[in-house]
Order: C-alpha cells, then sequence, then structure tokens
C-alpha cells in the first residue's frame, strides 16, 4: 500500500509561484509513474502532467505547458510539481496520483492505483 501526501499549497497572487510537494511512503515512488490532477469548483478533475510509460514522456496539460515544472527526488521518495507565472485560473485542489500500469496523458485519476487527499492552490490578489 503507498501513501501520498501532498503539500505546498496556499494563497499567491497571480504571477506568483509554488512548489507543491507530493511525498510518498509505503513502496519506492520511483516504480510508479506519477499524474498530477486538479479540480477547482465546479469544474471535472484535469489532469495537469502524466510521466508516461509509453515513452517515458512528460505530458504537460496546454494550460499549464511552459508554466508547470515535475521533478522528483528519490532519495525523500517525493515528487514535486513547480508552479510559475500562476493565473487566477490555476485556483484549484491539486492531487498527485501513482500507477504501476499503464498511462497516457487522458488516464483518468481513478485508474490510478493511488492518489493523494489533494492541497489548494489559490491564486488571487
Amino acid at each position: 500500500q503507498v501513501q501520498l501526501v501532498e503539500s505546498g499549497g496556499g494563497l499567491v497572487q497571480p504571477g506568483g509561484s509554488l512548489r507543491l510537494s507530493c511525498a510518498a511512503s509505503g513502496s519506492t515512488l520511483g516504480y510508479y509513474y506519477i499524474g498530477w490532477f486538479r479540480q477547482a469548483p465546479g469544474n471535472e478533475r484535469e489532469g495537469v502532467l502524466c510521466i508516461s510509460n509509453l515513452d517515458g514522456s512528460t505530458y504537460y496539460s496546454d494550460s499549464v505547458k511552459g508554466r508547470f515544472t515535475f521533478s522528483r527526488d528519490n532519495a525523500k521518495n517525493t515528487v514535486y510539481l513547480q508552479l510559475k507565472s500562476l493565473k487566477p485560473e490555476d485556483t484549484a485542489v491539486y492531487y498527485c496520483a501513482a500507477h504501476r500500469g499503464l498511462v497516457v496523458p487522458t488516464t483518468p485519476i481513478e485508474t490510478y492505483d493511488y492518489r493523494g487527499q489533494g492541497t489548494q492552490v489559490t491564486v488571487s490578489s
């Protein structure tokens, strides 16, 4: 069983930055393919990025491409999502998820083996 715990969310002004963390316990996160998702009030959950095991590439949604960056620290068993140039429309609860099986950018979070409880990001002046 893998436990994922997100942190790093908060209130930030437009144009600001945040770094979200997703710390894993119970297993080595390096064995899993990772997805980050977000859900704003009244909206469907949106895939932000995924590390696909089709070709090992990192896929970003068009809405965050060039502004969000994925990284990982295997020694800390933690993955990160760096958010820059934040916009009010980035306001959402952000979730990380981990999956051993096949993932592609359209794989929904419900398919992932494990997911965290989410961290709130609010972009407002």
